[in-house]
Order: structure tokens, then sequence, then C-alpha cells
């Protein structure tokens, strides 16, 4: 997994909750990199898991919540460091439609080593999107968050309904939408 996804976590972590607890995150868990991430380093996928479940445990906050809300804050990173993958969409689902055939692969000249979730993406009509997240990592709540900060920055207000379609969350069916005004 890319070191960025580590460093920015342990920045959304120390926004959220203070530094003291990142640095017990950090030092309390017995962690193969030590908690030396860079942005531009892979880790192993564990690690994430072990930091995730550990903040879990301080914060009584659970782990799908918290992946959720680091998808939202992940959202921002992105678009601060790549406003060109927002600013040539006119809404949600052109923007969504678009991240698996444009910026994962704008994503992999940058990080040719990223192991990145795949989209299947399907217009059912246009007010509705079906979404296909796929990955061995099963992080659908935090694709989930990256979605909802994405209706919310473009101002489409949609209703998500997901679906396990592999129940061990591997792969997970979004069906987006779009709220009658």
């Amino acid at each position: 997994m890319k070191g960025i996804v580590f460093t920015e976590f342990l920045e959304m972590v120390e926004q959220k909750f203070g530094y003291e607890l990142v640095d017990k995150m950090l030092t309390e868990n017995d962690l193969e990199s030590k908690g030396a991430y860079t942005s531009i380093g892979t880790y192993n996928y564990s690690e994430m898991v072990q930091l995730l479940v550990d903040l879990s445990a301080r914060t009584e906050i659970d782990i799908p919540t918290l992946l959720k809300e680091y998808g939202k804050y992940f959202f921002d990173i992105l678009y601060n460091s790549y406003p060109q993958f927002f600013n040539t969409v006119p809404n949600s689902f052109v923007f969504l439609e678009s991240i698996e055939n444009h910026i994962h692969i704008e994503v992999k000249k940058i990080y040719p080593k990223a192991e990145l979730p795949t989209f299947e993406t399907k217009m059912i009509d246009q007010d509705t999107l079906e979404m296909i997240y796929h990955s061995e990592r099963k992080m659908a709540d935090f694709a989930e968050g990256l979605i909802l900060r994405t209706l919310n920055h473009f101002q489409d207000p949609c209703t998500i309904n997901r679906e396990n379609i592999k129940e061990d969350g591997s792969i997970v069916k979004f069906l987006l939408v779009r709220n009658k005004k």
C-alpha cells in the first residue's frame, strides 16, 4: 500500500485526535516499518489494519466509520493536489465514471507500483449510477467516504444504496440515485 495512504491517515488522526494519540499508535504497535512512513514508500496493508484497529479501540469509533471519515478527508487531499481531475468534469457522475479509465491511469504514472481498487461503472439512467468496487483490501468504507465527499463537492445530493456482492467485502455494489429536487 502506498505511503501517502499512511501519511495522510496519520495527519487526519493528528488533526482530529491530537499528536499524542498518533505517537502512541506508532510507538505502542509492533509495526514492521516502525511507523516511519513516507508518501512515496510502499508498506504492508496489515500495518493499516493494525493502525485502524488500534485507533478504533482508543476512540471507541467503529472501523467502518473511521474509514468513511478517512475517505472524505482523503478526497480533499486529492482535490488540493490534483485539481485538474475535478475542474474538467461537469458533475459527480462524470467524475466517478472517470476514475478507472482516467484517474487511475494518471495515478499509476505517479505511483507505478500502486495497487489500486477497480471500479466498474454503469449509467442506469441520467439520475442513477452503478459502481462496482473490487479490492482484496476490502476498503469499501474508504471508497464510500470518497464517493460521499465527491457528491458533496459537486453539490449533487444522492442516496447511496450499498450491497456486498461478495460477503467478505472484496466486491461491493454502490447504487447512487440523485435525489429529486
